[in-house]
Formats: structure tokens, sequence, C-alpha cells
């Protein structure tokens, strides 16, 4: 992807104001870029880990610490089974998959158990400590995981991380099997609750979200590299998941009830306009 220094000043503007709520305090601007239609986090951090750097990112720690943890992780078990059925229903059964950003490993331990040949790629080193005491071996970059070829490479909730997302597709594509499949889950900053939370609205998780995506710009990112949309559909937990953390960030402390209304109503709104909070993306080569 072209860096932000490079887009020329007059396709991109400044769309919202922002910080860093989870970590760092630090302040962030998203510019919209009208070519790609997506936001872009600025300025972006040349060193991005210690961003990571806390025992509140769920998604390297298996925290089960506030009750924001413990309905994560309700919810996962659940989603954990649903992804495998969905890329078993495209692949006709099982395969081979890389999972890249695999966290703790979770997703690959679920793949593995239903019969899966499994790798992954996760650059945190915590992240990775956990997944290996799940008998889960993760790669810390793409460039280490082996040459092979995969039925199916996912990143769930990932590809907003990844810096040069270009570099990331033709990696992936290297890698991936003629007829294979790529899934990637991303937020939506169309959704409702995103509109309605605004600067607060936890799905921007800048600076470690370096990109936030509306479905046209993921379409428009893979046609470029000559991979077509074939199918997507919405991650309904999200928006309640989201809007919990984002009443949070709002208030100083979580309103259940008042999260579990917006999430509702996002999803309600989202039944007519399809944007939902947080989407997958199944998509193969043209």
């Amino acid at each position: 992807m072209t860096h932000l220094s490079q887009l020329p000043l007059t396709t991109v503007q400044t769309f919202l104001e922002t910080k860093d709520y989870a970590v760092s305090g630090e302040e962030f601007r998203l510019l919209y870029d009208r070519e790609l239609d997506m936001l872009i986090t600025d300025p972006q951090p040349r060193e991005i880990e210690k961003y990571y750097q806390s025992n509140s990112y769920i998604s390297h720690t298996d925290s089960f610490q506030s009750f924001a943890d413990k309905l994560y992780h309700l919810v996962k078990k659940y989603m954990l089974w649903k992804k495998i059925r969905v890329i078993e229903h495209f692949i006709g059964g099982t395969g081979s998959v890389l999972d890249i950003g695999a966290g703790t490993g979770d997703f690959l331990r679920m793949a593995r158990k239903r019969g899966w040949e499994i790798n992954g790629v996760e650059p945190n080193h915590m992240a990775r400590g956990l997944a290996s005491e799940k008998q889960v071996i993760l790669m810390p970059k793409m460039k280490d995981v082996q040459d092979g070829s995969y039925d199916a490479i996912t990143l769930w909730h990932t590809l907003e991380h990844i810096p040069d997302i270009d570099r990331q597709i033709k990696a992936m594509l290297d890698c991936l099997k003629e007829n294979g499949i790529i899934i990637v889950a991303v937020p939506n900053f169309k959704s409702k609750d995103a509109k309605y939370y605004k600067e607060f609205w936890a799905a921007y998780d800048v600076p470690r979200h370096l990109w936030h995506f509306s479905q046209l710009a993921i379409e428009r990112l893979f046609e470029k590299h000559n991979v077509e949309l074939v199918k997507k559909s919405p991650l309904l937990f999200d928006a309640y998941y989201i809007s919990l953390l984002s009443e949070k960030y709002k208030h100083g402390k979580s309103k259940f009830a008042r999260a579990f209304w917006m999430g509702m109503r996002s999803n309600m709104s989202a039944l007519q306009s399809k944007e939902y909070s947080s989407i997958l993306y199944i998509l193969k080569r043209k």
C-alpha cells in the first residue's frame, strides 16, 4: 500500500480526531482517503510494539480480569466453531490453513482438533508464548513461514494492524493454492455504532489499527491483486463487544445495558444498510 507520506494531499482529509484509550493516551488523527474509501491513522508510529505492551490487550494475553474480558471469551468459544465451519463450507472439508495474526493460538488449536494442518504467524512474543503452551507453534514473521501451499489463509481482525497491505497480499497469494480462499474479518467504520460513538468507538483502537476499512475499501485493495470478493457476512456479536468498550472509553466505566442497546440498534440498522460493525470477507483469485 502507498505510504501515508506518498499520498497526494488532494486525496486525504481529516475525518476525526481520537486517541489511544487503551494504553498510551496519545492523540491521533484519522485521515479519509477518498480513492480507497478508508481511514488512515496519523501519525503511524515507527515503534509500534510499545502500544501493545498492556495486560489488558486481550488477544495477546488471554486476560480474564474484567467483565468485558469474560464476555469476550464466552463469545469467542462460539465464534471459533463458527469460523471453522465457514472455512470448511467453502473448502468442502478440511485442509491446510495459515492464520496470520494468530494471537494466542486458539483458532489454530480448534482447527487442528477438527483435522486441519495448521501454521500461523504472530509478531507478539507474549502471545506466541501462550500459544506454545497450547502446543501451537507460531512464527514471528511471514517470511519465517516455510514455503507451503494453503487451502485457506485467515486474518481475524489482523489486516488493520499490517503496515504494508499490498506486500502482505502478495505474500499471501504466494502461499495460497490456486483455488484457495482468503478470509478477512475487520471492523467497519461506516457502521451505526461507529457513527454513534465517534472518537470513542473502540474499534478505531489507534495506533494499533493503522487502517480503518469500508466494504468498498476491501474490494478495491484486493482487486489490485486480481482477487475478488466471493461472499461477505456480518459478525453480529462484535457490535455488542465494541459498544461495551466504547461505553467505557466515553464514560469511564462499562455500561452493559447501554452497550447492549447500542449493539442491538447497530445490528438492526444494518439489516437495511448492510453496514455491520464488523464484517467477514471471503476472497478468491479471479
